[in-house]
């Protein structure tokens, strides 16, 4: 058997196994550093904010099946539940997976539900096979539309959504929650296939799984980057079809022979949209090379693409900040410690343009997953994987 093969075929699934069980000794030193505006929260992985000021984070969920779960942040930091039981369970890594990126347009919040326990580790390094056993939820590898008014923001206490309401949302049909008079009401958008055949010589029983991980409205159209198939998808909204946008190619590994494989997935993250464009970070797989990952353009219209800010390690979000006809961009980076793996600190840095280097902003961050930018205070919010943190950065004009 190819070494060389098992080691591309462990780029992703392995990297994360690697991060989640590394000790970040940066911890407390970041916690000085950025102003920690919440904790507590259940691996957060997206982050939005309403027009009414508030936040609304995803959190993937805790090792108990459906327990992913939309919270309310204010900006004094007080946490309340809008929507629990959402879809999560053990993947194949043995993490959680659920909720993942939010997109709030008007009082509708569009979330991409990530794969959850659909697959099982293959008997090969690299490896995946379906689930023998029934995924604890339906509508994994999914978008949901969640419509609830501006007072339900203000006041609610929260919702619950069952295993019954999953399977009444698979069927296609819209489910509505009470609470003392409050309303929400819960859409299946699309769902999407869980896995792909993925044969190998030596493994005809491979499957590829999907993981949406952020999404982003233009008029009546959902994009989606899906990291497990490395591409963007788009979802017309009004008839839940769907369809490939862009499917990344590998690119060489520049570390091949010291260590890893002799190519790197593209592991599509961010996606953001601007003058036209899509921005979509590519995370880039195992062993992580500083100087792979990158922000890319995506003309949603041709699927043109090309390279915009380059030489990044592990960009896992991009947000443009527009000052009259000036835009800049924020990249965010997971993780940017020196040598190959997930070291930290995360960093978030600013670009004037894409060719002009780069202003340091925070150097404090502990594998920040998200951003979102308080226009009206400056104020930029991240979340954090593993510490359960949103975090509050002052970001200059």
């Amino acid at each position: 058997m190819n070494k060389h093969m098992l080691r591309l075929l462990a780029s992703v699934r392995f990297s994360f196994a690697l991060a989640v069980s590394s000790v970040l000794l940066a911890g407390a030193q970041a916690s000085a550093q950025c102003p920690e505006l919440t904790s507590g929260l259940e691996r957060p992985l997206g982050i939005t904010q309403t027009n009414q000021d508030n936040l609304l984070v995803a959190e993937t969920g805790t090792a108990a099946p459906n327990t992913g779960r939309i919270s309310i942040v204010d900006l004094n930091g007080n946490r309340r539940t809008l929507l629990a039981g959402l879809p999560s369970g053990i993947n194949d890594v043995n993490e959680p997976s659920g909720p993942a990126g939010l997109f709030m347009r008007g009082r509708t919040l569009y979330a991409a539900i990530g794969v959850g326990d659909v697959g099982r580790p293959g008997p090969f390094p690299g490896t995946a096979v379906p689930n023998p056993n029934p995924p604890s939820s339906p509508i994994f590898s999914s978008v949901l539309a969640i419509h609830f008014s501006a007072d339900v923001e203000k006041s609610t206490e929260g919702f619950t959504l069952s295993l019954p309401d999953q399977q009444a949302l698979s069927r296609g049909e819209k489910v509505t929650l009470s609470n003392d008079g409050d309303n929400i009401e819960i859409k299946l958008v699309a769902n999407f296939p869980d896995f792909t055949p993925n044969p190998l010589p030596f493994f005809p029983g491979n499957v590829r799984l999907s993981n949406p991980f952020d999404l982003v409205v233009v008029a009546d159209q959902i994009y989606f980057t899906d990291g497990g198939q490395n591409m963007v998808r788009r979802v017309h909204i009004p008839t839940g079809s769907f369809s490939t946008l862009v499917a990344f190619p590998n690119i060489p590994n520049p570390l091949f022979g010291t260590i890893g494989g002799p190519f790197l997935e593209a592991v599509p993250t961010g996606i953001r949209y601007s003058d036209g464009q899509l921005l979509v970070t590519l995370f880039r797989g195992f062993p992580f090379p500083a100087g792979a990952s990158q922000v890319q353009t995506i003309d949603p219209s041709t699927a043109a693409q090309a390279p915009f800010i380059t030489g990044l390690k592990t960009a896992i979000d991009v947000l443009p900040i527009r000052e009259g006809d000036d835009t800049d961009y924020l990249a965010l980076q997971h993780a940017s410690g020196p040598g190959p793996l997930i070291t930290p600190p995360g960093l978030v840095l600013r670009f004037e343009t894409p060719s002009v280097p780069p202003t340091l902003v925070a150097n404090c961050l502990v594998r920040p997953t998200s951003m979102t930018l308080d226009k009206k205070t400056g104020t930029l919010y991240v979340t954090e994987l593993v510490t359960g943190r949103i975090v509050a950065i002052p970001v200059a004009p």
